[in-house]
């Protein structure tokens, strides 16, 4: 009887000092951290690869818990997004177009477990005689994209954000047109409260940002519903 408590007591420690995360040990991934291109910047790095084309290098810091990291890479001016495996490896290449604005971010992985995102950066890529980039383009931030909404007004939102510092304005159209083209206001600030909307609708609605020099870009058309 005392052979078989011990046998029992030595499983219990065992089990007791073992990993008991599900799955195996370590964890979930943790964030990388970016790097390069450095964020709200000109990537002036880029190896030429034609006279619209340039090789930019992506790099970042290890994240804990991975197996292999994925770069997303998405095209500003025409919503184009890309996915590369980079397996271990901390920086990886991709020939993008020259004077273009892009976004990135890393998905760090580890399998059996869930994929954790690192935040997004902004960065055009540098264009031989540009001296002057257009804003990115403005982005989301209220009402968030393909959301209902409850009310007979609602206050819109977005960010915007500019090599130079220097947006002068904000044009917004708006509508229940899947392409809007009815200008409804030019405000100075990222958003415009108070638009009267009627239940049941979906409404479209896109913003072009200009700056000091007459520079200008176009947000992609985001939309929301009204219950």
């Amino acid at each position: 009887m005392k052979n078989i408590i011990s046998v029992l007591a030595i499983a219990l420690l065992a089990f007791s000092c073992g990993d008991s995360d599900e799955g195996g040990g370590g964890g979930n991934p943790s964030q990388a951290a970016l790097i390069a291109p450095i964020d709200n910047s000109e990537c002036l790095t880029g190896t030429p690869v034609s006279a619209t084309q340039s090789s930019v290098t992506f790099e970042w810091n290890p994240s804990e818990n991975t197996d292999s990291y994925f770069l997303y890479v998405k095209n500003l001016a025409t919503g184009t997004s890309s996915q590369f495996n980079a397996g271990t490896s901390l920086t990886y290449q991709v020939t993008l177009q020259k004077g273009t604005p892009y976004s990135w971010y890393v998905s760090s992985r580890k399998e059996g477990r869930t994929s954790v995102a690192s935040p997004t950066w902004k960065f055009y890529n540098a264009a031989e005689s540009v001296t002057n980039y257009a804003p990115f383009p403005a982005e989301v931030i209220h009402p968030q994209m393909s959301t209902t909404y409850a009310g007979a007004t609602v206050d819109l939102q977005w960010s915007a954000d500019d090599l130079e510092d220097d947006i002068e304005n904000y044009q917004v159209y708006f509508g229940t047109a899947q392409n809007p083209t009815t200008l409804l206001s030019t405000v100075t600030q990222p958003q415009l409260p108070n638009v009267a909307v009627a239940s049941g609708n979906n409404y479209y609605w896109k913003v072009v940002t200009v700056d000091a020099q007459g520079n200008s870009s176009t947000s992609q058309t985001f939309q929301f519903r009204v219950q």
